[in-house]
């Protein structure tokens, strides 16, 4: 163990995907997968472990750390379906109010804490919106706290899940614990030798797709070791010139003339050639970043 101060811990996540929440287990054992009813910013809460005990660095922990109740027992799991079952109800009546109201936001999810002492409604909106009025109606229908926060668009995007372009899942519902630190730039796809047309990088939420920052640092470091196009290369059949590469195969296309003095272009393992020139980084012009104001659900 480290001379450093340390303390106990364990890992806790809410949702599918979600961040992970250090919590004291209270002297508790528990085990991956193990359910723990755990207090939290906002009231007492039902939640997986998915790191069991450890000893962290008191450097490492965001204070103040805060406890675990207990192990979560049948009549906690049982709660928690009724819960799921009222928060399906909710949303229709939330909804109704804010069209009576006439307010410019669409209601996207709501979650109710494990004692039902408080109902979270998530929102989107083009701007602020005054819902002190709302709030009221809805604290008078359901009878407990009422929680309105203003989420964006992978945020919406995370909550509901989405198939993506590729065909599978959306990357920030099915493993993206924070879509807070997803920096996708066009620089990025102009080095993944993507097409900059915004329609096809972009995901479901609008913003450049998660993956071109995630999956970057391969092509990054790819990048730089492939052949510069129309640089020359000795291939396995003779002297040629580059025409273009494919990071993902790391193979390269090269024109190398034939004995016959013909030319072919054929395709090789990046291995398989030594060229002059090596790429560089494409410029960064148009390298904005997409994403910003995301909540890290």
């Amino acid at each position: 163990m480290s001379d450093k101060p340390q303390t106990e811990t364990i890992g806790v996540r809410f949702k599918k995907a979600g961040k992970i929440y250090s919590f004291d287990p209270c002297g508790l054992q528990f085990k991956r997968g193990d359910a723990a009813i755990v207090e939290t910013a906002r009231g007492v809460e039902y939640g997986i472990v998915v790191q069991p005990n450890k000893y962290m660095p008191d450097s490492e922990i965001v204070q103040p750390l805060k406890s675990v109740l207990r192990k979560a027992t049948e009549e906690d799991k049982e709660q928690l379906q009724k819960n799921e079952e009222m928060k399906q109800e909710a949303l229709p009546l939330a909804s109704q109010k804010v069209h009576e109201r006439g307010l410019n936001m669409k209601l996207i999810s709501a979650d109710y804490t494990l004692d039902r002492s408080k109902l979270i409604i998530y929102f989107t909106a083009a701007g602020r919106v005054d819902f002190r009025d709302l709030v009221r109606d809805l604290a008078a229908i359901f009878k407990v706290r009422i929680e309105l926060r203003q989420i964006y668009e992978r945020d919406e995007t995370k909550l509901r899940g989405a198939l993506a372009p590729c065909g599978r899942p959306c990357c920030c519902s099915t493993h993206i614990e924070d879509v807070t630190k997803v920096r996708a730039t066009i620089k990025m796809a102009k080095l993944q030798g993507l097409p900059l047309n915004p329609q096809k990088l972009s995901g479901v939420c609008g913003k450049l797709m998660c993956c071109l920052s995630y999956e970057n640092e391969y092509y990054k470091e790819m990048y730089k070791r492939m052949p510069k196009v129309g640089s020359a290369a000795r291939t396995p059949d003779g002297e040629g010139e580059v025409e273009g590469h494919d990071i993902l195969r790391q193979t390269c296309k090269v024109k190398v003339r034939l004995k016959d003095g013909m030319f072919d272009v054929r395709s090789y393992d990046l291995a398989d050639i030594k060229a002059s020139a090596t790429q560089s980084e494409p410029d960064s012009s148009g390298d904005e970043e997409l994403g910003k104001g995301e909540t890290g659900i």
